[in-house]
């Protein structure tokens, strides 16, 4: 009995030691991003999975409580698909873009409010204050209308300008701001727009140290079905490399284009994350390794 209790006292102390060494590993970044503004865009499986709707939240919520500055941006993509086959439709997509008519437009806005609040409420639960707002609060997210290959898919807003007094002004105030996606042209009318647009073009307007996409891929790959050359880091002249090489398509070809642009907006760094891995976002940002793909400045020294 006593040799059993020595045995779990030892186990004991070495788990503590464990989580004692992982928050050692930690605290130079915890330093040096001390009241940096972080841009986390939350879409895909995510989502959908309520553990990992939790983990994700509790992440972006112990950032703030660690001292970052962070801004969620969601998406709502299926949840919208879902309700659109509710009502008897049927969603269409080009290049990626949902085409977008007046019905589909009220029922996109009618999810992303809905989905809003419901991330507001998660985060509050756990003691940090937030604010949900949209696009159109403030005049936050400018846009006009998108054309696709010259094609009009309905109400998709291109952002053409970004207020970031709005958000600004809710950090100053120490809230977390959770953004859903839509915004107004120069007439008032409502647009969707893409989520990972949105997070980009805010990124940029804050000044943000940091931009992080969650999605349903590990990151990039040189060759996606060689999952021995995946990229853990990339400069921006090696990733447009990658995009005029055409080794890069599909879905993942707009982000990185997003990556970039938002790195050569003075983004210090972009990250591409498996929002699929619980915590997959703290483990990127406060340990050595990482676990996904890392953008940054040509001439960056690590």
């Amino acid at each position: 009995m006593e040799e059993r209790q020595a045995d779990q006292k030892t186990g004991n102390l070495d788990e503590a030691q464990r989580k004692a060494e992982v928050l050692i590993e930690a605290l130079p970044y915890i330093q040096r991003y001390h009241r940096k503004i972080i841009v986390v865009k939350y879409g895909g499986s995510a989502m959908s999975d309520p553990a990992l709707q939790r983990s994700v939240i509790s992440d972006v919520a112990l950032l703030r409580l660690v001292g970052f500055q962070p801004i969620l941006v969601h998406g709502g993509g299926k949840a919208i698909s879902g309700w659109i086959s509710r009502t008897g439709g049927e969603a269409r997509f080009v290049n990626g873009l949902r085409v977008t008519d007046e019905e589909t437009m009220e029922i996109a806005e009618m999810v992303l409010n809905r989905v809003n609040k419901q991330l507001v409420a998660m985060v509050e639960e756990l003691g940090v204050r937030s604010v949900g707002i949209s696009g159109k609060d403030g005049r936050l997210l400018h846009c006009r209308r998108k054309l696709v290959e010259g094609e009009d898919i309905g109400f998709v807003g291109e952002i053409d300008r970004v207020n970031p007094s709005v958000l600004l002004d809710l950090l100053e105030k120490d809230y977390l701001p959770v953004v859903a996606p839509t915004g107004l042209d120069s007439a008032y009318q409502t647009y969707n727009i893409n989520a990972d647009d949105a997070a980009c073009a805010i990124a940029k307007a804050v000044g943000a140290y940091k931009l992080v996409f969650l999605t349903d891929v590990e990151g990039v790959y040189r060759d996606f079905d060689d999952k021995g050359s995946f990229l853990s880091r990339l400069t921006v002249s090696e990733a447009r490399e990658l995009m005029e090489a055409g080794v890069v398509g599909g879905g993942m070809l707009p982000k990185l284009g997003n990556c970039l642009s938002a790195v050569e907006a003075g983004v210090d760094r972009v990250h591409i994350l498996d929002g699929r891995i619980p915590h997959s976002m703290l483990l990127e940002i406060f340990t050595d390794r990482g676990i996904g793909t890392m953008f940054c400045p040509d001439g960056d020294e690590l």
